[in-house]
């Protein structure tokens, strides 16, 4: 049932918001872990605001991949940044979507009165994905850890098997399926050949976004986005390291599918396994008035739809559209989009589907196709295929991102969507002011 809009929700105010440099994974962990990364843009952001750290109602995380020292992530991460002992903190996880859920639950709560000004965004080391024992070598290190004499401890090694030295890493255990049993980018590939997609179409949008982001890096449009990262080591993370300025059509079309044999989704055009972090601050009216703040955005609306896993990458369609049909809004009336860049595939897809009459009428129920969106209003600094997707971060840093595009450009309404992991979308529609 789509939801009608709210018409006596008071209005949320975005005030402010950064991120951290999106880390590549380079088969490592790397040098933050969660909370880190968390507290690493989360510091500076607070350092600059007119209230102190101990004036918000709520702080909000999203992440999808926990590890066991940091439970409860934001507690943790709210703690280390001085929000203090009385602060609640709470973590949040839908998948892909962690980081727009928790903006999402901070905006019903304001909207509705029960809070004031909330500390909001999400954070991934997928880098940091803990290694996973099969069940049987579980089982033998359980039965060896409990052999009480040398006999027993004996009898237990040479029961011991090589294979038990395989452990499988759980992030790829993360990216599949349960209910279907796909991987992420299998999914992709369905979704490709529903709607004729080509290798060379993939690629091609692949390499636009490592031009857009280069681009967007040398003109400094990140900067006040960014906050600079120091490792342990002393290592200084300034910019997404991802990102490949020289990608070109000739250099992916080497590369191998990754999911299908056959397939044509391969790790150059579909999303980078990264680590990073986003926060950003929302507040009601009558925070901003309190603490003399002053708003850069409204966040106006917000959905959630669903649709089977196999196809899951279409989700951003389907969230987004109730978005538009409740504000009475076309595709063209949309001045700036953010759709996440899980693969390729997925984002030429939900294009796609929107011009498509048949899907359109089947599925959206409209009397046609909706129609195109304009490749110069979509990601237009790039996306996860060129900077990266840690998982729970991602929801945030499209709704942030999609701000300071829309500021930079002159737009004035803006939707940043995504497609989740088994069988979701998200979407949020923002107003820049």
């Amino acid at each position: 049932m789509t939801r009608t809009a709210r018409s006596e929700a008071r209005p949320v105010y975005v005030i402010d918001g950064s991120r951290t440099p999106f880390i590549k994974a380079r088969g490592k962990p790397g040098p933050f872990s969660p909370a880190d990364l968390a507290v690493q843009c989360g510091r500076p952001l607070l350092m600059r605001q007119k209230f102190a750290a101990t004036a918000f109602d709520q702080v909000i995380l999203g992440c999808a991949n926990q590890i066991a020292g940091e439970m409860n992530v934001a507690r943790v991460a709210a703690l280390r940044m001085g929000c203090g002992d009385e602060m609640p903190a709470w973590t949040v996880h839908r998948n892909c979507g962690s980081g727009m859920q928790s903006l999402d639950d901070a905006f019903r709560n304001i909207a509705h009165g029960d809070m004031n000004l909330v500390l909001a965004g999400g954070t991934e080391a997928l880098s940091r994905a803990p290694l996973i024992l099969s069940d049987k070598a579980a089982g033998w290190l359980g039965k060896f850890q409990s052999a009480k004499t040398t006999g027993q401890q004996l009898a237990a090694l040479r029961a011991f098997s090589p294979a038990y030295l395989n452990p499988e890493i759980g992030l790829k255990q993360g990216l599949t399926d349960p209910v279907s049993g796909l991987m992420m980018g299998q999914t992709a590939e369905i979704v490709a050949h529903r709607f004729g997609i080509s290798r060379w179409q993939m690629d091609n949008y692949a390499m636009e976004s490592h031009h857009r982001l280069a681009k967007a890096q040398e003109e400094g449009w990140l900067d006040g986005e960014v906050e600079l990262m120091f490792a342990p080591d002393g290592t200084v993370y300034d910019h997404d390291d991802g990102v490949r300025p020289d990608s070109s059509i000739e250099s992916l079309a080497k590369l191998k599918p990754v999911f299908e044999r056959y397939g044509d989704v391969t790790a150059g055009n579909s999303s980078q396994i990264t680590d990073g972090a986003c926060w950003m601050i929302l507040a009601s009216e009558d925070a901003v008035k309190e603490h003399g703040l002053e708003p850069i955005a409204k966040i106006v609306d917000s959905e959630w739809a669903a649709l089977a896993p196999e196809i899951m990458g279409l989700g951003p369609v389907l969230s987004s559209q109730p978005l538009m049909d409740r504000a009475g809004l076309n595709l063209s009336d949309i001045d700036t989009w953010e759709l996440n860049e899980a693969f390729a595939a997925q984002v030429l897809g939900c294009l796609a589907a929107w011009d498509d009459a048949d899907f359109c009428r089947e599925v959206l129920g409209l009397e046609g196709k909706a129609g195109m969106i304009a490749r110069d209003r979509l990601n237009v600094d790039g996306g996860a295929i060129s900077l990266g997707h840690p998982v729970g971060t991602s929801g945030t840093r499209i709704v942030l991102h999609l701000i300071n595009a829309m500021r930079r450009t002159g737009g004035k309404k803006g939707i940043a969507t995504e497609c989740v992991g088994g069988g979701q979308g998200g979407a949020m529609l923002v107003e820049a002011l």
